[in-house]
C-alpha cells in the first residue's frame, strides 16, 4: 500500500511528526511525505491540500492519505466533497479502529490543533496504529461483520454514483487553484509517475 501523508500549513510544524508516526504505524508500507513542510513560505488550505489528496487518490498514485488541520474537521469535509476519497475524522484511536475495520476509506482526517496539548503525539501515535492495525473495511464486531461489510460497500456505490469524476470537475473547478495545485511539483510529478490515469491539469489552466 501506498500511504501520503499531507495536511495543511496551519500545522506546517507538525509535518515530521506525523511522517514519523505513520512509518511506525505502517511499517512495510510505502510511505511518501509531501508535506507543507516547516520551513516552506507559501500557504495552503484545508481546501487546496485535500483537492491534492483527490489528485493522489483518484489517479491511484496513492492509496490511503494521512491528513489533518488545526481542528481536523475542515479537512475531512474538504475531502469527502471531491471526487475518490472516503475520509474519516480520527481524533483517537477508537474512531481510528473502527473507522479502518468498518468504513475502510482511504483518507483519515487527525486533529493537529485542537486538543493537541500535553501528550498529544502519544496520542497521534495510538491512533494512527489503531488504524493500521488490520485489513481494512472487514466489518466490526466480528458477529455483525458480514453486514457492516454491506454497508460500506454501498456507501462506496452511492458515493460514486453522487459525486462526479475527476474530468468533469475539473471542467468546473476555478482555474486558480488548479494553477496553484501544479505548483506543488512533489504531488504533480508523483502523480504522473505513479497514476493510473495521469491528470494533465495544465489544460484547465487556460
Amino acid at each position: 500500500m501506498r500511504i501520503g501523508v499531507i495536511q495543511a500549513s496551519s500545522q506546517r510544524e507538525k509535518n515530521p511528526l506525523i511522517f514519523e508516526c505513520t512509518k511506525k504505524a505502517a511499517p512495510g508500507h510505502e510511505i511518501v511525505n509531501f508535506g507543507v513542510f516547516p520551513e516552506e513560505g507559501e500557504s495552503w488550505s484545508y481546501v487546496e491540500t485535500a483537492f491534492l489528496i483527490s489528485l493522489l487518490l483518484s489517479s491511484g498514485s496513492a492509496d490511503f492519505v494521512v491528513t489533518g488541520c488545526s481542528s481536523g474537521q475542515g479537512m475531512m469535509l474538504a475531502c469527502n466533497g471531491l471526487p475518490g476519497v472516503l475520509c474519516g475524522y480520527l481524533p483517537t484511536p477508537q474512531d481510528a479502529f473502527l473507522f479502518g475495520r468498518i468504513n475502510g476509506g482511504n483518507a483519515a482526517s487527525l486533529p493537529l490543533g485542537l486538543g493537541f496539548g500535553w501528550m498529544g503525539e502519544i496520542n497521534l501515535q495510538c491512533t494512527l496504529q489503531k488504524l493500521f492495525e488490520g485489513d481494512f473495511g472487514v466489518g466490526w464486531p466480528p458477529e455483525e461483520a458480514g453486514r457492516k461489510r454491506r454497508d460500506t460497500e454501498l456507501l462506496r456505490e452511492l458515493s460514486g454514483i453522487t459525486k462526479r469524476g475527476m474530468k468533469e470537475c475539473l471542467e468546473r473547478y476555478p482555474k486558480g487553484l488548479i494553477k496553484k495545485a501544479l505548483g506543488r511539483k512533489n504531488v504533480i510529478e508523483y502523480v504522473k509517475k505513479h497514476g493510473r490515469g495521469i491528470i494533465e491539469l495544465e489544460p484547465y489552466c487556460t
